[in-house]
């Protein structure tokens, strides 16, 4: 289970990124408009793993969409959480719903999806998707904006 810590405890700190997500911390800090009903979103275009089985990099794109209650994610603590799954060996769909549930862990929003578009294993790509439920009622909820994979096509 990552760790949960309130207050920007990375922010302007020195840190080495955490060696696996267990050893990682995700930061909260109140969220200064808890009475709006807003989405933040994090896209992480870089994000890697490793197979679990063959040990070889993946790689994907992700897209966290989260509509706030009384807390923000941190995005320094984000940024060394995500990192910290680079030396992880999991299927995409273990590190895509790990992700999201540590973010409902720390956070517990409103409402948070997360959209893992993995490149291809195998010549084949694994697209990951999550939510909490539906939406609430009024959000504005932008597309996630990464097209499906289309090969050389």
């Amino acid at each position: 289970m990552v760790q949960t810590h309130e207050g920007a405890g990375l922010l302007g700190v020195q840190t080495r990124a955490p060696q696996s997500p267990d050893e990682a911390r995700l930061d909260r800090v109140p969220n200064p408009h808890p009475d709006a009903l807003y989405l933040a979103r994090f896209t992480q275009p870089e994000f890697t793993s490793l197979c679990p089985v063959t040990g070889q990099p993946d790689f994907a794109h992700l897209v966290i969409d989260y509509v706030p209650d009384k807390y923000l994610v941190e995005s320094k603590s984000l940024k060394l959480y995500l990192t910290s799954y680079r030396n992880h060996g999991a299927f995409h769909e273990a590190c895509t719903i790990r992700i999201a549930k540590d973010l409902v862990s720390a956070l517990a929003p409103r409402w948070l999806r997360i959209g893992g578009y993995w490149y291809p294993r195998g010549g084949m790509p694994i697209d990951v998707f999550w939510q909490t439920g539906e939406p609430p009622q009024g959000l504005w909820l932008p597309d996630q904006g990464a097209p499906s994979y289309r090969g050389r096509g």
